[in-house]
């Protein structure tokens, strides 16, 4: 049967195709117009990093005049070199670190049998309820006793793993089908050859979702880095310190902290796009069942 005869045959055809592309062009143009408004904020910082102090209080998308003295000066007198390399170097520990101890951790949770695993992973849950600020005084007066206040191990120390984390693995190796243990168990796998060659490898989405959601909060943490960093060496500043320096009582530097912003974007967008064909898969797949 032709599409001429199915036309003829049903005459409210065309008018269906029509109503369905103006449906379809309706929503992108809605989804267009949304991401618009989201992408102007970040076009509005890009170029008012290349302005002029007294031109940066001029709400225009064009600078006038061009100038990159935002981006020679941030990077020269504040020494952002450096606190991106901290920055990074922070992050990527953090999250190494978390994708080890919350895959272990996760997986004990989900396949693991022995007592009190239920109450030990309620305790786990129930520290999410406990906010940075309440803890701060305790933590704090521990890293001091410990001499590690002003240098990256005690920041790397309280967030070796996450409860949330934790949590987001467990919850994805329970959608794994235990055929796959039963096999390795057959070829005379233990629990940690199992976790390491088996369960990890199949973790991969859950992995991807886990390194994006770390190490963006790890690169935009600003509390326990002022904490910790904020009155020692400026030599351990973080990138978000750093911005934070560009901010004075009388005076806000505003192209060098678009300039600034732009640099703390660069690297969350890259490990986005390098991770964001796990994402959404593994985001999902963690919540399927638990």
């Amino acid at each position: 049967m032709t599409l001429q005869t199915v036309a003829a045959a049903d005459p409210f055809i065309p008018r269906r195709a029509r109503s369905e592309v103006a449906r379809k062009a309706f929503f992108y143009a809605v989804i267009v117009l949304v991401a618009a408004i989201f992408f102007v904020p970040f076009i509005y910082t890009l170029t008012t990093s290349f302005k002029t102090l007294p031109d940066a209080a001029n709400v225009t998308f064009i600078p006038h005049p061009w100038t990159s003295s935002a981006w020679h000066t941030i990077w020269t007198q504040y020494d952002f070199k450096t606190y991106i390399k901290n920055s990074v170097f922070l992050a990527l520990v953090v999250t190494v670190c978390n994708i080890f101890l919350g895959g272990l951790g996760g997986y004990a949770f989900a396949r693991l049998k022995f007592p009190g695993r239920e109450l030990l992973f309620l305790l786990v849950l129930g520290t999410l309820m406990i906010p940075d600020q309440l803890r701060l005084i305790p933590v704090f007066v521990m890293l001091t006793n410990w001499h590690l206040i002003g240098n990256f191990s005690g920041y790397i120390l309280i967030n070796l793993v996450t409860a949330t984390n934790l949590f987001f693995m467990r919850q994805y190796f329970l959608t794994i089908p235990k055929d796959f243990e039963e096999a390795a168990k057959l070829d005379g796998a233990g629990y940690f050859k199992t976790f390491w060659r088996v369960m990890l490898p199949l973790a991969l989405p859950a992995i991807s979702a886990l390194v994006i959601l770390q190490f963006q909060g790890t690169w935009n943490d600003f509390f326990w880095p002022l904490i910790l960093f904020g009155q020692g060496n400026p030599a351990h500043y973080t990138i978000q310190l750093g911005l934070a320096e560009l901010d004075f009582q009388y005076t806000v530097l505003w192209p060098q902290i678009c300039a600034g912003s732009i640099l703390a974007i660069l690297p969350i967008l890259a490990i986005f796009l390098a991770f964001q064909r796990y994402f959404i898969s593994g985001v999902v797949s963690a919540g399927v069942k638990g």
